[in-house]
């Protein structure tokens, strides 16, 4: 593990995320509910890397999220809609090469993230409302997946989540 990804997880205390595998802390929960379980709004620091292992498996929510680059080199987003379609967003600190320093997943759209090849780190945040909340979350699998998105059979292959470990 490099020094400089070994310094960002002890300062933000980033720990695996069930499921997902993503190095992640929780800054922000807001006290007020929507309901109860489910705050106003949740924030998040996450950290891409190959030492340690750090992706995001296929996952969607019942809610947008919006994601944030902080530092570091590119990371890609995978969405597949439901539709069938598909798109891949680059989040990065080079405006002109098209990356992104925010963008929003919309609600049922299914997403998987990782460091782009090459890179060494992605420091990201991401930010709900209604904030986060384990009833929002459902894992893909690889068959859930290829049933309508059989065109991105590599990323599946890759970055589905593991049959039965769908929630948390």
């Amino acid at each position: 593990m490099s020094p400089t990804i070994a310094s960002l997880i002890e300062r933000y205390g980033l720990k695996p995320l069930p499921v997902e595998g993503t190095l992640f802390a929780q800054t922000y929960r807001s006290e007020q509910e929507i309901e109860p379980g489910t705050p106003a709004g949740t924030a998040m620091i996450g950290l891409y890397c190959e030492d340690p292992q750090s992706h995001s498996l296929f996952h969607r929510l019942t809610f947008d999220e919006v994601w944030h680059f902080y530092a570091g080199d590119p990371l890609r987003l995978i969405l597949l809609r439901p539709d069938g379609t598909s798109e891949d967003v680059v989040l990065g600190p080079d405006a002109a090469a098209e990356h992104r320093v925010q963008y929003v997943v919309p609600a049922g759209v299914w997403q998987a993230g990782h460091l782009v090849p090459g890179g060494q780190y992605a420091l990201y945040g991401c930010t709900m409302s209604p904030g986060w909340n384990g009833v929002c979350f459902e894992g893909g699998t690889r068959s859930q997946l290829l049933a309508t998105h059989s065109d991105r059979v590599a990323d599946i292959d890759r970055f589905a989540c593991a049959e039965g470990a769908l929630a948390r």
